[in-house]
């Protein structure tokens, strides 16, 4: 990837809002890096049209998965007869959504691993929003999405059909960027903290010239059957949040085909961490004695599982929890409660033990000004 690719590479959100305002006219390809949620777009879109239109007016929406498809899966001719003459017209998949007299939403996923055929058959819905004998409703939003073809996992694109589109490049997202979507979304804390200490297990191949100086992320240049992405640490914090029912060695082999091996064993080091953790019900019920871990990212952990599980009936305990950790620390769950995404925002930020500690640490909230 050259260096104005790199610079000019969006993220998710950006893209999406570039689909919403533009893909009723135009088809965007967004290319990417494996495992970095550019699938989750349709579910994005879907979802900022929900809020926008309200939950009634929510259009059909298809995930179109190339790599299942044929060209008998697209459109398929059929016999007709009129006065007398037969003539051929072709009936189209469904899934596709054409049928509709609404708008829909169409994602076509993994569209340059698509056989030839594949592609050819999509390159009229994806520029003139007709497939066989239908046109699209005129605000029909069509996008596709592929991984980077410096990969080498198959994903060619030829220049005619390039030419008919809009290739965007997504971005990686960093470290902090990911930990907030883990904090939304459920990821078990030890992984999180780990994430805030390792920032590389998010740099793209591109900028590592030799493999061996980045051993957890996927690179062309060398095999590796499990590697660090967005989603497979996702997966790999699934059999976190049900380490109890493993020893560490089948933990250890889990996270091992799920992440790869240096990161497993790196990952296996933080979690002997977590026995430094505080009980949230001695927090809860005791916070003015609960346990204090001595480790940075032990106390990292415990605000990383705060922020992921708080609730209004024990802020008040956590607030008193929280000055007995260093400033770093009650700096990091201000920043995080304060993300205008932030899940819990508005609990934590009306509460009155908040205020209190905002005001008295001189730290007035960014995100109330936004």
């Amino acid at each position: 990837m050259n260096s104005a690719t790199q610079m000019y590479a969006l993220g998710l959100d950006q893209i999406a809002t570039a689909i919403l305002n533009g893909g009723n006219k135009r088809t965007i390809l967004v290319q990417g890096h494996m495992g970095t949620g550019k699938s989750s777009l349709l579910g994005t879109i879907v979802t900022r049209l929900a809020g926008k239109l309200g939950i009634e007016h929510i259009p059909y929406s298809c995930y179109f998965d190339c790599t299942t498809k044929d060209l008998g899966d697209i459109t398929i001719p059929k016999m007709n007869r009129l006065d007398n003459t037969d003539y051929v017209s072709y009936a189209t998949n469904e899934e596709l959504g054409a049928h509709h007299k609404t708008p829909i939403v169409l994602m076509i996923d993994e569209y340059g691993k698509a056989n030839p055929a594949v592609k050819n058959a999509l390159l009229r819905v994806m520029l003139e929003r007709k497939i066989g004998g239908y046109e699209l409703h005129p605000d029909s939003l069509v996008f596709a999405t592929t991984n980077l073809g410096a990969e080498g996992v198959g994903d060619l694109l030829p220049p005619h059909a390039r030419n008919r589109i809009t290739v965007i490049t997504a971005r990686k997202p960093d470290n902090m960027e990911w930990i907030e979507y883990g904090i939304n979304n459920g990821v078990d804390h030890t992984l999180l903290g780990w994430c805030k200490d390792n920032p590389h297990l998010f740099h793209g191949f591109e900028d590592v010239k030799d493999p061996d100086d980045n051993p957890y992320i996927y690179h062309p240049k060398q095999q590796r059957t499990a590697f660090v992405t967005p989603r497979s640490l996702e997966a790999a914090s699934d059999w976190l949040k049900v380490r109890e029912h493993f020893d560490d060695q089948t933990l250890t082999g889990l996270l091992m085909g799920t992440i790869g091996e240096r990161g497993a064993m790196d990952l296996m080091a933080f979690v002997k961490l977590s026995d430094q953790l505080p009980s949230l019900q001695s927090i809860k019920d005791e916070p003015k004695t609960a346990k204090v871990p001595d480790s940075a990212a032990a106390v990292c952990m415990v605000v990383y599982r705060t922020l992921s599980t708080i609730g209004g009936d024990w802020i008040d305990s956590w607030m008193d929890y929280m000055v007995r950790l260093d400033k770093e620390a009650q700096g990091m769950f201000a920043n995080g409660c304060s993300a205008e995404k932030y899940v819990h925002r508005k609990v934590v930020m009306t509460n009155k033990k908040f205020t209190q500690w905002a005001m008295d640490n001189n730290y007035m909230f960014a995100a109330d000004k936004k």
